[in-house]
């Protein structure tokens, strides 16, 4: 556990400390990375330390020599003579333990070890995973598994933000959190799950690519900022996810400061692709043999860009990348290497030592591959070749790339002229086209990874709620020697993240306990809204008077926007300049400009505001670029199919594009449930041996971390609702387990508490309990691990119960198996034997399949009716139907259901051939009045009549209705009844051939049937499953009696039919009887 951590290492929770003072604070984070050991000292002053344990240290001269490493270890020593020891102002402590996570409650303090470190492999990931925040020593790992179960138990968003300076770890934090979520998910190994998973992590090392840097402060800097969400299903795998990328600092391309390089991914071309590739894209690493790139000497660094070249494009193809589109990705960049100024170039392969190292640095500044030269009044374009070379590589015509170099299209009215540029504005020209194609290539780049992982088709009703995980790595606070436009928009979005930070971790601490109704007495601590309101209020804030600025008719300078933010921001208390402070030197008159940023102060250079927010690129570019053969190129440059005539609405600037994203941002982060890692950068020198204590303070100081504390103490160290606190300690009581029947969890809660005693050390609110010292936490965690221990022993005597059971089962399982083999064995080819297996003997099931073994009958016997049935035609079907409702019906209660012959139906035609034709005279003439489909059933039969007299007649039976036909005259129709009306059948047990057909208005027809070829032939069955089949089709019910005496009811009067067998009668004939009539044959 965390708070069980040996006191070498400090306290692991700083909320835990005795004291809480910036002293404490400092000796604690000491404790936690470092141990005091012996040292030595180097003149801060004098020499700058490059990399170790080999310090390459550059002197004032431009020399570079190389210190070899020493036993004893490295510090700064503050002036003076560096062989004068007693100027050592304090021993620093060293990194040796490896502790360089810590808490602040729930926020994550992480100190930057410089160095490689065996802590993020499988066997630490399965030591965090699912537990409790103060389970284990503090790790990123928990706070990423603290972020993942709020998701995944509470179905809520959640984000993890990592902030602080730029160098102090945040983008590798970022990686191994998405790491650790990548590892923890889909147990199961779906394969979709896995490629999404992939991508993921694979997205990582394109965006490190295309958007990192080495800076003076990080080989590793993000140039850019990036959130990333995470999507998860209902399980909480992950099934897509969306990266937003925000303010691409794309002036590197064309500039770096002193020590620094450009994106990784032109060092990872020059030196990583192959001789093929490169002489495609006209680019040799032999400098004598290439007219267009020139190299000087190597600068130390510590990345590989060779194999980070392959990293990238095997990464790419699994995101998706066709290779269409990774070679134009690599035409891109060696346009833009053809294009930028010879210097940069040089440092963008990495091949360039320090600028001061170099005669005429800034005359040379503005040469260049593409040199432009004039003759007269004309600008001319001096090294022609590179023309051509930029056409291959942009799929366009070489006259077009050289007349949007050399000329701009004006429209004036209705005019359109070509204004040629002068030697100053086509060299603008070609570094806006650089850094506008690199920032294009990189925002599609994102676009595209986008679409790859996105979650696609997701329909909330069916898959259950997404819910999602952003993690943000974001450009950490910059302090340079010249800061410019895009310090101030990094510096800005720190401040947002800041304030966010406050008010959620600080501010809204101390509301909580207000809203839980806890008494509180406040704690102060700063707010940086006013910094916020200083760079983003509407008309008085610096980005609205840069737009402003740019948006003034005529020539606008950089000098002119200082003024402005002179006379707006006079008396701003965290604004200054040289105008409104005349006797502070370190600022320049009509240049420079001061804020008070609540991470120290910084001066910005005015120089370049203007332009850098207007981010102008001549509409001739976007219109070479758009009409590229190259379709990928084509695509990202939409806006170029506008014409020149085309009057369009001014596009808003830089500035306002970067501050709305960055409202939107905050807006998205507060609306989830947040984690912080706070990142401490320990030197300036990325030394895992160097720990600068007066760095480090003014870190702890600026991030607030300080405040954190002390609203954490003074507060309560922990709270937990309710529901999750008897979730976690409901064991420790007999009142509590295994469930309360307490009014409610706050009382279940009290009552747990007074049972430890520890009542006094709480507060109850409205929906948490608030514990106010950790101690309380750590004895309920030891009660609750003792109750834990018993509960092991409990199940480990259960197991060796549930063995024996577990036995028993196999034992079962082997005898299920046996029998399903068995059964398998015996009608394996059924399908093939000539009676489909009805031959075949049914093994003897266990007990267990009893009821199996019928269902599996049933199966069998449904199967082989269906193969008996499955090549009938559809009449043939209507009789099969008719013949199961017959069975179904008749079967046991009648002796000769006529089942073993075809059954016709209409038998008048076949019985009386001589009087056929009339009949289908007939029936014709009532199926065109009375419209029904077809004949179900025809018989000549013996009736009897009103009159109780028996006569001879014919029955025909449709869809729609009951004939009755005098076969005397013709098969005249005399009555029809609807077979809606015919509510039942009555027939005989015997094998007699009555039918008495019920009616809804009590006049039943009585009838025999007769006449029959051949004689003796039993259709009563026929009769009665054909009437069945028919009515069950219509989902109708026809009630079938078999009685003798048979009930009925003629005209009205209830009477009976009785069945008597006479020796000597040849037909059957009807007679009347005192109550009905009888049937005699």
């Amino acid at each position: 556990m965390a708070e069980q951590e040996s006191l070498e290492f400090g306290k692991a929770d700083f909320v835990l400390l005795d004291t809480v003072s910036l002293e404490d604070f400092m000796a604690n984070l000491k404790l936690r990375p470092t141990r005091q050991q012996n040292i030595a000292v180097i003149p801060s002053r004098r020499w700058k330390v490059r990399s170790l344990p080999h310090v390459f240290v550059h002197h004032e001269q431009g020399e570079i020599s190389s210190v070899p490493p020493v036993d004893t270890k490295l510090c700064w020593w503050s002036g003076g003579n560096h062989d004068s020891q007693p100027g050592l102002s304090e021993s620093y402590p060293v990194f040796e333990k490896g502790r360089i996570y810590s808490y602040i409650g729930e926020v994550v303090v992480s100190v930057n070890p410089y160095r490689a470190m065996n802590i993020y492999g499988r066997d630490t990931i399965e030591q965090y995973k699912g537990r409790e925040l103060y389970e284990r020593p503090p790790h990123l790992f928990a706070i990423a598994d603290a972020a993942y179960k709020a998701m995944k138990r509470r179905n809520k968003d959640s984000c993890i933000v990592i902030s602080g300076e730029s160098g102090a770890g945040k983008t590798e934090a970022s990686k191994y959190i998405m790491q650790y979520i990548a590892a923890i998910t889909n147990p199961s190994q779906r394969a979709e799950v896995e490629r999404v998973k992939n991508m993921l992590l694979k997205s990582n090392c394109v965006l490190e690519a295309f958007g990192n840097a080495k800076t003076n402060r990080n080989d590793n800097s993000s140039r850019f900022g990036k959130y990333m969400d995470i999507n998860f299903d209902f399980k909480g795998d992950p099934i897509g996810g969306h990266i937003n990328n925000y303010l691409l600092e794309k002036s590197r391309v064309i500039f770096q400061q002193e020590g620094e390089r450009s994106f990784h991914s032109f060092y990872q071309l020059v030196k990583g692709a192959p001789e093929s590739l490169l002489r495609s894209l006209h680019i040799k690493k032999d400098s004598t043999a290439n007219d267009y790139i020139k190299v000087g000497g190597h600068v130390k660094s510590s990345i590989n860009d060779g194999a980070d070249f392959k990293a990238v494009a095997d990464a790419m193809k699994v995101i998706g990348f066709t290779t269409d589109e990774i070679q134009t990705v690599y035409k891109i960049l060696a346009t833009i290497l053809h294009l930028v100024p010879y210097l940069v170039l040089m440092l963008c392969l990495g091949y360039l030592p320090a600028l001061h190292c170099i005669p005429n640095v800034h005359k040379r500044r503005s040469e260049g591959n593409l040199k432009f030269g004039s003759d007269g009044d004309a600008t001319l374009i001096e090294n022609t070749k590179l023309v051509a070379v930029l056409a291959e590589l942009l799929s366009t015509k070489e006259e077009n790339v050289e007349k949007a170099l050399l000329y701009r299209t004006v429209a004036t009215g209705r005019d359109v002229i070509d204004k040629q540029h002068t030697d100053k504005e086509a060299s603008y020209g070609r570094d806006a086209l650089a850094k506008a194609i690199y920032e294009r290539l990189f925002c599609w780049i994102v676009g595209r990874i986008n679409d790859v992982i996105e979650v696609k088709n997701y329909d909330a009703r069916i898959h259950g709620k997404n819910t999602v995980i952003g993690v943000l790595d974001i450009y950490g606070f910059e302090i340079f020697q010249n800061n410019s436009f895009e310090q101030f928009c990094i510096n800005y979005c720190n401040e947002k993240l800041q304030q966010l930070f406050i008010q959620l971790v600080l501010k809204q601490e101390q509301e909580e306990y207000q809203r839980e109704g806890i008494p509180w007495i406040h704690i102060d601590y700063f707010n940086n809204q006013i910094i916020v309101d200083l760079v983003e209020q509407q008309h008085k804030g610096i980005f609205s008077v840069l737009d402003e600025a740019c948006m003034n008719v005529g020539k606008v300078t950089d000098e002119m926007f200082l003024q402005a933010l002179n006379g707006k921001l006079a008396k701003h208390a965290h604004y200054t300049s040289r105008k409104l402070s005349p006797t502070d030197k370190s600022l320049e008159f009509d240049r420079d400009f001061r804020i008070r940023h609540y991470a120290g102060d910084v001066v910005y250079s005015v120089v370049g505001f203007i332009d850098k927010n207007k981010d102008t690129l001549f509409q001739d570019f976007k219109r070479l670029l758009y009409n590229s053969s190259n379709p990928v190129l084509k695509a990202m440059w939409p806006e170029g199919k506008l014409s020149i005539t085309e009057v369009t609405k001014r596009p808003l600037t830089a500035g306002t594009l970067f501050k709305n994203s960055m409202i939107s941002l905050v807006e998205n982060l507060a609306s989830k449930e947040p984690y912080y890692v706070r990142c401490v950068k320990p030197n300036d020198v990325k030394s895992p041996l160097l720990f600068e204590y007066e760095r480090c303070k003014h870190q702890v100081e600026y991030l607030g971390l300080l405040e954190n504390v002390r609203v954490r103490r003074a507060g309560f160290a922990n709270r937990q609702t309710y529901a999750r606190f008897l979730q976690r300690y409901k064991m420790i009581s007999e009142f509590t387990w295994p469930n309360h029947d307490l009014p409610s969890d706050q009382e279940a809660v009290r009552r747990l508490l007074q049972g430890c005693g520890f009542e006094q050390d709480a507060a109850f609110g409205k929906t948490k309990v608030f514990i106010r010292t950790p101690r309380t936490i750590f004895s309920l965690e030891e009660q609750r691990a003792e109750m834990v221990w018993r509960g092991t022993i409990a199940r480990m005597r259960y197991r060796r119960m549930r063995a024996a059971l577990t036995i028993l089962q196999a034992y079962r399982r082997y005898k299920v198996k046996s029998y399903i083999r068995e059964v398998n064995a015996r009608f394996r080819n059924v399908g093939s034997m000539k009676d489909r297996g009805r031959h075949v003997k049914w093994p003897t099931p266990p007990k267990v399949l009893r009821r199996f073994e019928e269902a599996l009958r049933n199966i069998y016997n449904r199967w082989w009716a269906w193969t008996l049935i499955k090549g009938l035609s559809p009449e043939e079907k209507l009789q099969v139907k008719a013949k199961v409702a017959t069975l179904e019906c008749l079967k046991g209660q009648r002796a000769d259901l006529g089942l073993q012959r075809a059954w016709e139906g209409n038998y008048v035609k076949r019985d009386t051939p001589e009087r056929a034709s009339s009949f289908t005279l007939v029936s014709s003439d009532l199926q065109r009045k009375d419209k029904f489909m077809r004949v179900l059933f025809s018989c000549n039969v013996r009736k009897i009549n009103r009159f109780n007299k028996s006569e001879n007649r014919a029955v025909m039976i449709t869809d729609r209705h009951l004939y009755k036909l005098d076969p005397l005259k013709q098969y005249k129709p005399m009555k029809s009844t609807p077979l809606y009306n015919v509510t039942g059948l009555s027939v005989s047990p015997g094998k007699d051939q009555l039918v008495v057909f019920h009616t809804k208005d009590s006049r039943d027809l009585i009838v025999c049937l007769q006449g029959m070829v051949p004689a003796g032939e039993s259709r009563i069955g026929e009769l009665v499953g054909t009437l069945l089949s028919h009515f069950k089709s219509e989902k109708r019910k026809l009630q079938v009696n078999i009685a003798n005496p048979i009930q009925c009811s003629m005209n009205g009067r209830k009477c009976t039919v009785v069945v008597e067998t006479k020796i000597n009668q040849s037909q059957p004939d009807f007679t009347k009887s005192r109550s009905g009539y009888i049937l005699a044959g």
